[in-house]
């Protein structure tokens, strides 16, 4: 007995964003504390952090730029309400502080996101493994964890790979999206939520897509249509790609319906407003000006600002309206036409791709089955929880890694059982 009360067992399961970031603070809690902790992170592959080692393209898009917890938590399709109070513990402001006082600086750009000023998702890496060292964090590959028990003095046996046991005071769940992590958790009482995949872009078939992949909107406005659900909308850059649309709007508004688009097998109809001007009145003054202006242009040759060349060709030719055609000559059966597929462009939806640098699923352990003030399992003491594997998700651009940091550090002060 004596020997369990001097030396706490802490098994993290899961070496990516939020099993190291928990290691490192139960490390630093244990340390100011004064307690002899024994810390070890199971990574069932061969590599850790590998999600952050993709990020943002390579660079790790790190947290956002909103140091306002109410505001912060508005991008979160799921947890955002739940997510306020531990957002007043651990914030992008306090991510941002814990970098710096490693050396690491974050810079943010025009859309908010933040990434390491070297621009290099390794340099995230690199100092958690340095932490980790200083800290003597065991980090332990090929480690699958089976299952987890309990035995009648409190301690948890948690079962590796087939033919390894570990005993421990605190486990801690950090397995991200994958099976396993859900499978860990009902096994001991947790329900999941529905899971869906989200952060995804949209598979569209359109005359006026065609051969216009890496065409950008910077502020287009998009309305989704689910049969019998409540349209869904997001305004900001928009893309084409060579199998639709994609862009930061349309990736966000993929969170936002994750769960029904997948009731409606990713079948739904996109209204596309390209210009993102708010009033359809005020995008027929801009073409009426031009129409008056360019009286004697041909059609093809003046177009509104914002648009390339090529798409306004597309677009003529999807509204049936010849590019040699002057625009004195425009009816106003055609002005019409060209304003609306403008204005109101309806697309169909046939199907999803997932977002490659993202794969955040929605669903997870229910929250109402975790202390959020500790994220201890209500269900399982000793268990606790971070990361993706709870039933939270974000938009893109910053806001899941965030909650990995924030629940991460939560758990990781919380599972010694020593005050923060």
């Amino acid at each position: 007995l004596v020997a369990k009360e001097n030396v706490k067992n802490s098994v993290i399961i899961g070496g990516g964003a939020a099993g190291i970031f928990a290691a490192l603070r139960c490390a630093e809690v244990s340390k100011q504390q004064g307690l002899k902790t024994q810390i070890q992170v199971l990574e069932a592959s061969t590599r850790f952090l590998t999600k952050v080692r993709i990020s943002g393209g390579g660079r790790c898009n790190v947290t956002h730029h909103i140091f306002e917890p109410k505001q912060f938590c508005e991008n979160y399709p799921r947890g955002r309400k739940e997510l306020l109070s531990p957002f007043q513990v651990f914030q992008a402001q306090d991510t941002v502080d814990w970098f710096k006082k490693r050396g690491v600086n974050l810079k943010y750009e025009s859309d908010g996101r933040m990434f390491p000023t070297t621009d290099r998702s390794e340099t995230i890496i690199e100092c958690f493994m340095d932490e980790a060292e200083r800290h003597r964090v065991q980090l332990l590959t090929k480690k699958e964890v089976k299952g987890l028990s309990r035995h009648q003095n409190g301690q948890i046996s948690v079962k590796v790979n087939t033919d390894e046991t570990l005993l421990a005071d605190r486990v801690l769940l950090a397995t991200g999206s994958k099976a396993s992590g859900y499978r860990i958790a009902k096994t001991v009482g947790h329900s999941i939520t529905e899971l869906a995949p989200s952060l995804f872009t949209f598979k569209i078939k359109d005359l006026i897509l065609n051969d216009l992949a890496g065409t950008s909107f910077s502020s287009a406005s998009l309305t989704l249509n689910i049969s019998g659900k409540k349209p869904f909308r997001q305004k900001g850059p928009l893309l084409i790609t060579h199998w639709g649309l994609s862009g930061p709007a349309l990736i966000k508004l993929s969170a936002w319906a994750a769960r029904e688009m997948m009731h409606a097998n990713y079948q739904a109809k996109l209204t596309v407003n390209w210009l993102g001007i708010d009033r359809q009145d005020q995008l027929e003054n801009i073409l009426k000006q031009i129409k008056e202006d360019k009286a004697k242009s041909l059609i093809s040759n003046a177009w509104p600002e914002g648009l390339t060349k090529r798409f306004w060709s597309q677009l003529l030719q999807k509204v049936e309206i010849a590019v040699d055609k002057r625009w004195a000559d425009v009816s106003k059966k055609e002005f019409r036409r060209i304003l609306q597929t403008l204005f109101a462009c309806e697309l169909t939806i046939t199907g999803k791709s997932r977002f490659k640098e993202e794969f955040v699923e929605c669903g997870g352990v229910n929250l109402k089955e975790i202390n959020l003030k500790t994220m201890e399992s209500k269900i399982f003491p000793g268990l606790f929880f971070s990361g993706e594997v709870m039933d939270v998700d974000g938009i893109t651009g910053g806001f899941n890694f965030q909650n990995a940091w924030t629940s991460a550090w939560i758990a990781g002060t919380h599972m010694l059982g020593a005050k923060p």
